[in-house]
C-alpha cells in the first residue's frame, strides 16, 4: 500500500527528472545555437577572405551594386521629369576650354576682357585661349597678340568655323594639308579642339614667316595668297588687330566696337589654295 511519504518522494523525483530534462534541452539548444552562430561566422569570414583576396571579384560586386543603385536613382529621377541625372557626367568640366580671368596676369586679363566684349564671347574660354597664346607664343617666338589677332580675323573665335576650301577651327588651318601636324593630337578631328587648333596654327604661321622672310609676307602665305597679286586686305586687317591688342596691353583705352571681316577671300580661290598647299605641305 502506497503511503503518503511514497507519494511525496515520487513527486520530488518527477520534478527533478523534469528539471533535468528541461536543463538538458536548454543546454542542447544553447550548444546548437552557439555552433550555428559559429558556422555562420565562419562562413562570413570565409566569404570575406575570398572576396578581399580577389580584386576582380570585389570590383565586379562593387560595380554591380553601384550600377543597380545608379539605375534605380536614374529611373526615379526620370519618373519625376529630370532627364539630367541619366546624362550627368561629372568629368565633363575637364573637357571645357575655360579659365577664370582672375588666374591671368594683368595684361592677359585686360586682353581677355577686351576680346570678350569685342567679339561677344564669354571671358572664360577667351581667357584660356589668351593663356595658351602666351605660352605657345613664347615657345614659338611669335607674339601672342599676333596669334590672337589671326584668330579674331579668321574665325571671330568660333572653334567650329570652316571656310569654303576646308580651312577649319579657330585659326582656320587647312586640315587636309596639315593632317600630319594633328597626328600628335590623335588625328584631324582635333582641329575642332580650340587649344589644339591654336597650337597647330601657330606652327603653320611660324613656318610661313620663316619661308617668306617677313611677317607681312608670312601672313600672305598663311592665308594662301602668296601667288596672288593681293590678299584682299587680309594682312592689313590682321596687323591692325595686332596693334589694337598691343595698345590694350599697354593700358591705353581702346574701343571694342570696331567690326572686322573674318572672311578668307584670297583662300577661297583655286590659286590661293594651290599656293598654300605648295608652300606648306
Amino acid at each position: 500500500m502506497t503511503t503518503r511519504q511514497d507519494l511525496i518522494s515520487l513527486a520530488r523525483h518527477t520534478r527533478e527528472a523534469a528539471s533535468l530534462f528541461v536543463k538538458d534541452i536548454g543546454n542542447g539548444l544553447l550548444v546548437v545555437s552557439h555552433n550555428t552562430l559559429a558556422l555562420v561566422g565562419l562562413a562570413v569570414v570565409s566569404v570575406l577572405l575570398v572576396f578581399t583576396s580577389q580584386d576582380g571579384l570585389r570590383e565586379k560586386v562593387e560595380s554591380a551594386t553601384l550600377g543597380w543603385l545608379s539605375a534605380r536613382h536614374e529611373a526615379r529621377a526620370e519618373a519625376e521629369g529630370n532627364t539630367l541625372v541619366a546624362a550627368a557626367e561629372p568629368d565633363a568640366i575637364a573637357r571645357a576650354t575655360a579659365t577664370d580671368p582672375k588666374e591671368l596676369s594683368r595684361q592677359q586679363a585686360a586682353v581677355a576682357h577686351w576680346l570678350a566684349r569685342r567679339y561677344s564671347v564669354a571671358p572664360e574660354p577667351i581667357s584660356r585661349l589668351v593663356q595658351e597664346a602666351w605660352t605657345v607664343g613664347q615657345r614659338a617666338k611669335v607674339e601672342p597678340t599676333l596669334i590672337l589677332a589671326i584668330m579674331a580675323i579668321e574665325s571671330r573665335f568660333n572653334p567650329f568655323a570652316q571656310s569654303a576650301v576646308g580651312a577649319q577651327g579657330l585659326m582656320q588651318v587647312m586640315t587636309r594639308v596639315h593632317d600630319d601636324k594633328y597626328e600628335a593630337f590623335g588625328g584631324t578631328l582635333a582641329a575642332f579642339d580650340p587649344v589644339t587648333n591654336l597650337r597647330v596654327g601657330v606652327q603653320v604661321l611660324k613656318e610661313c614667316i620663316q619661308r617668306a622672310g617677313s611677317l607681312e609676307e608670312g601672313l600672305r602665305y598663311y592665308v594662301g595668297a602668296a601667288n596672288l597679286s593681293e590678299d584682299t586686305g587680309y594682312t592689313a586687317r590682321v596687323l591692325a588687330e595686332h596693334e589694337l591688342l598691343k595698345a590694350v596691353i599697354a593700358g591705353r583705352p581702346v574701343p571694342a566696337t570696331t567690326t572686322v571681316r573674318p572672311l578668307r577671300e584670297a583662300a577661297s580661290s583655286p590659286a590661293g589654295e594651290t599656293a598654300q598647299v605648295a608652300l606648306l605641305r
